[in-house]
């Protein structure tokens, strides 16, 4: 069983469909997932949910999704959800708000839900605690609390790695939008069940960004703080806030 994971693509649809050209080009997979974060930032968010469901990806809620639609259905007058909410529309946000929070995928031969590979945006109990790669072991156990799993893959901080933290295999992909990780590329991973072991396996993957096309894009839609987002992309780290 091999599953495909991405997370954080921001609106950024150009970053988007060259990982998913990886992502094809490395198949097949049992499941293509998103965990989380489609819409705001980049250029074209309703590009990305109209490729996410014509595509029927598995995906949840982030909390950059739940905040958008909040604010559009609020009336917030904040740029990037008014931004966002006029390009998707009612249908899309809809489609947005009714996202799970998590996806649970079980091997044909586990034991029971202490062998399944949990995605999620931030962590198991919430969208907005990260599992930061900075912390140690008992203030992860702590954020991921009673779970049961034996993988745990997920996205919000934008710095991709992979630890083993008591029995609990994480796997933070990173951004397909705009990583921080001090290196622009895309990123991805794959989560594969080795049935003979019985445990799960990560990898990581990156794409190249396809950076003038997306500042190209930026600057044509006119998206709000439109030189602000170029160079905090360019920047690729979190330095900058």
């Amino acid at each position: 069983m091999r599953i495909a994971i991405m997370s954080d693509i921001h609106g950024f649809d150009l970053a988007f469909k060259a990982v998913l050209d990886d992502i094809d080009r490395n198949g097949p997979f049992d499941l293509i997932a998103v965990a989380g974060d489609l819409s705001v930032i980049g250029p074209r968010p309703d590009e990305v949910v109209r490729i996410a469901r014509e595509r029927d990806l598995s995906v949840v809620k982030g909390n950059t999704d739940v905040d958008l639609v909040q604010g559009w259905r609020s009336g917030s007058e904040d740029p990037e959800h008014r931004y966002a909410g006029k390009l998707l529309g009612d249908d899309g946000i809809d489609w947005l708000a009714a996202l799970p929070f998590e996806i649970r995928v079980s091997p044909p031969d586990a034991c029971g839900p202490q062998d399944d590979l949990l995605i999620v945006h931030a962590n198991p109990q919430n969208l907005n605690d990260a599992l930061d790669p900075i912390l140690p072991d008992v203030e992860l156990l702590r954020l991921i609390g009673w779970t049961e799993a034996a993988m745990i893959a997920f996205g919000h901080v934008h710095i991709c790695y992979m630890r083993q933290v008591g029995r609990y295999l994480l796997m933070d992909v990173s951004a397909v939008g705009n990583s921080k990780n001090q290196d622009l590329s895309s990123k991805w991973g794959i989560a594969t069940w080795d049935e003979s072991s019985g445990k799960w396996s990560a990898e990581l993957r990156t794409v190249p960004y396809p950076l003038e096309e997306t500042k190209a894009e930026i600057l044509a839609c006119d998206v709000p703080s439109a030189k602000k987002v170029i160079r905090r992309l360019e920047r690729a780290t979190y330095r900058d806030r």
